[in-house]
C-alpha cells in the first residue's frame, strides 16, 4: 500500500453540513470529502477487491486486502484497467460513488450502480467533479439546492457507485485452458462487477445507500453488462429453485431494477466453441506463449502488460468486419453465464402467461436503443458507388451487401439469407414511426443493430414481470450514445413505481415510448416484434 492512500481521518470543518465521511466496513476505514459547489459527499477510491495481478491475472476477483487500523484515503482518483489502446494498470478493482450529504440515522437512498460502456475493450469508472451522472441526482433531488435542510420525507435522489471492472484480454480471455485451471475464469470482466454488486449489498448501507433498492444501469458494453448480471441472476435462481434451499434462506438478490441504454451485446460463443478457443489461441501464438513445451497459460499470467494490450487489439481488429466488431466478449461458460441470451428469454418470458422460470430478482426494467445505431459497426464502403476505405472492402451494391452478410453470420444457411432480405429489404422501413431506408449502408446498419442492440434491449425487458418498458430515440442523426442526454428522464422515472411511471407504456401494451422532437410520444412495436422473432428462431446460428 502506498503511503500517501493512508491518511488520519480529519476533524470536518464546521461550515460542512452534518454528515457521515469517514465509512467504517470490515476490512477498512474509509475517509470521505465534500463538495459545497455541488453539495455532494464523495469517495473516489475504494478497493472492492484485491488487486488482480500475478498468479490472479484472468482470475475472479478476490476478497479485497485488509487495510489495517489506519484511514484510507478516498479523494483521489484510480487507474484503469488495461485497455485496449493504452496500457493502465492491473491494479484497478476499485470504486467511486456518492451522494447528497448523509448522516447516519437518515433514512436510506435508492442505489444505482453504473457500468461504463466501451465495447468491452477499453472504459474506466474513476470520476472527477462533478461526475458524469450528476445531472441526474441533480434533477431526481428535491435537495439540488444547497439549503442542507435534510428532512427526513425528503427525496434526497440517489447514491451512485462506479466500479472499475477487467476489460479486453484481461477480462474476457475464453479457452479450454482457462476453464481447466482453477485459479482462472472465464468472464472475469463480469465477475468484477457481480463482486462490486456483492460488495454493494455488504456495505452500501454506510454511506446512506439501501441494498434493497438497487438498480444497474449502462449504455453500450455497459448496457451489454446489465443484459449479463440480469440473465445470468435469473439462470442461477432458477437453478436454485430445482434444489434444495441452503440453510438460512436465499441470499437477497443483488439488485432489483435494471436500466440498459443501447446495450451492446455481440455473438455469445460458448467458451468450448472454435470462435472462443480461437482467441486464446491467437493470444497465445502473438504473446510467444504457444509451443508444444510452453505451458501456455503459465506464460500469459507472466507476460508484459503491453504485450498482451498490443495482442489483444491486434485480434480484435483482424475481425472487424466480419463476424465481429469486437472480439472480447462475453462467452457461456457455464459457470456465471448458464445460458445464452435467447434461452433466457424464453425461460423467463414476461409476456407469457406460463413462463418457465419466475424471475424474481428483476423487478423492473427500461432499456433504450437509438434508430440508426447500428450504422456506427458496418463498413462505411457499403455506402459507398465503388468499394473504399474498409478491409476487406465493400460499396453499396446488393452483392457487396450480401457478401457483408455472409461474412458476418457466417453460420446461416440458404433459407435464414432468404428470410433476412424478405425483413430486410433493399428498400424498406427503419420500424415503428421512424421513416424508411434505400441504400445498403442503412440496410445493413439496421441488421446490425437489431441482432447487437436493439432485440437484446427489447429481450432484457421482457424478463422483467413486473414492469418493463422499450424506448426508440430517434432525434437525428440518432448514433449510438446518441440517447444518453435522455437517461436523465428514465432514471427519474425509475424512482417511481411502475404504475406511477407517466406517459410510458409498458412493454406488454404492444407498444414502444418514443423519443422525439416533440418529446415523449409512442409507437407500435409490429416491426421490431417480427425482426427480434427472427433472430430469435435462429439464435442458436448466430449465437446470441
Amino acid at each position: 500500500m502506498r503511503a500517501h492512500q493512508l491518511v488520519a481521518a480529519p476533524l470536518l470543518a464546521s461550515l460542512v453540513p452534518a454528515q457521515s465521511l469517514v465509512a467504517h466496513l470490515g476490512y477498512g476505514t474509509f475517509q470521505g470529502a465534500y463538495n459545497a459547489e455541488y453539495n455532494i459527499s464523495y469517495w473516489q477510491k475504494i478497493p472492492y477487491a484485491a488487486p488482480p495481478v500475478g498468479g490472479n491475472r484472468f482470475r475472479a476477483p478476490q476478497p479485497p486486502l485488509p487495510l489495517g487500523n489506519q484511514v484510507y484515503n478516498s479523494s483521489q482518483t484510480f487507474d484503469m484497467c488495461p485497455q485496449r489502446t493504452v496500457n493502465g494498470s492491473e491494479d484497478c478493482l476499485y470504486l467511486g460513488l456518492y451522494s447528497r450529504p448523509w448522516t447516519e440515522g437518515q433514512p436510506l437512498r435508492p442505489v444505482v450502480v453504473t457500468f461504463y460502456g466501451g465495447g468491452f475493450a477499453q472504459g474506466s469508472a474513476s470520476f472527477t467533479i462533478p461526475p458524469s451522472a450528476y445531472p441526474v441526482l441533480n434533477v431526481s433531488s428535491s435537495s439540488a439546492s444547497k439549503d442542507n435542510d435534510h428532512d427526513k420525507d425528503a427525496d434526497d435522489g440517489m447514491l451512485f457507485v462506479y466500479p472499475n471492472y477487467r476489460v479486453n484480454a484481461f477480462g474476457f480471455l475464453p479457452g479450454r485452458q482457462v476453464a481447466a485451471d482453477p485459479f482462472s475464469d472465464t468472464n472475469a470482466g463480469l465477475l468484477d462487477q457481480e463482486m462490486a454488486l456483492r460488495w454493494t449489498q455488504k456495505h452500501i448501507c454506510r454511506f446512506g445507500g439501501d441494498p434493497a433498492r438497487v438498480t444497474i444501469w449502462g449504455q453500450s458494453a455497459g448496457g451489454g453488462s446489465v443484459v449479463a448480471q440480469v440473465i445470468s441472476a435469473a439462470a442461477h435462481q432458477g437453478r436454485k429453485q430445482h434444489q434444495q434451499q441452503q440453510p438460512g434462506g436465499p441470499s437477497p438478490p443483488l439488485f432489483r431494477q435494471a436500466l440498459a441504454s443501447s446495450p451492446f451485446w455481440p455473438k455469445t460463443y460458448r467458451n468450448e466453441a472454435p470462435e472462443a478457443q480461437w482467441r486464446y489461441d491467437r493470444l497465445a501464438n502473438l504473446t510467444g506463449c504457444s509451443g508444444a513445451t510452453v505451458d501456455s497459460l503459465a506464460c500469459l499470467k507472466q507476460a508484459d502488460v503491453q504485450t498482451i494490450r498490443d495482442a489483444s487489439l491486434q485480434i480484435t481488429q483482424s475481425l472487424k468486419y466480419t463476424t465481429s466488431y469486437y472480439s472480447w466478449v462475453p462467452v457461456i461458460d457455464g459457470k456465471f453465464l448458464l445460458e445464452p441470451l435467447s434461452e433466457a428469454v424464453a425461460a423467463a418470458d414476461a409476456t407469457s402467461a406460463t413462463p418457465r422460470r419466475d424471475n424474481n430478482t428483476l423487478q423492473v426494467a427500461f432499456a433504450m436503443y437509438n434508430t440508426h445505431e447500428g450504422e456506427s459497426f458496418v463498413p462505411t464502403g457499403l455506402g459507398s458507388a465503388t468499394s473504399t476505405g474498409d478491409a476487406p472492402q465493400f460499396n453499396a451494391s446488393v452483392a457487396s451487401f450480401r457478401e457483408w452478410v455472409a461474412g458476418y453470420l457466417p453460420g446461416f444457411s440458404s433459407a435464414d439469407r432468404q428470410r433476412l432480405e424478405q425483413l430486410y429489404p433493399p428498400s424498406g422501413s427503419m420500424g415503428t414511426l421512424r421513416g424508411g431506408y434505400n441504400d445498403t449502408y442503412t440496410r445493413a446498419g439496421l441488421v446490425y443493430r437489431d441482432s447487437v442492440l436493439a432485440c437484446p434491449a427489447y429481450w432484457m425487458t421482457g424478463t422483467a414481470p413486473r414492469g418493463s418498458w422499450l424506448g426508440e430515440y430517434t432525434i437525428a442523426p440518432a448514433k449510438h450514445a446518441s440517447d444518453v442526454y435522455w437517461i436523465v428522464s428514465i432514471m427519474k422515472a425509475m424512482q417511481l413505481t411502475p404504475k406511477d411511471v407517466p406517459d410510458v407504456p409498458p412493454l406488454k401494451s404492444g407498444l414502444e415510448y418514443v423519443v422525439d422532437e416533440r418529446g415523449f410520444s409512442t409507437a407500435k412495436l409490429a416491426e421490431l416484434k417480427d425482426r427480434c422473432n427472427f433472430w430469435f428462431n435462429v439464435a442458436t446460428r448466430v449465437p446470441m
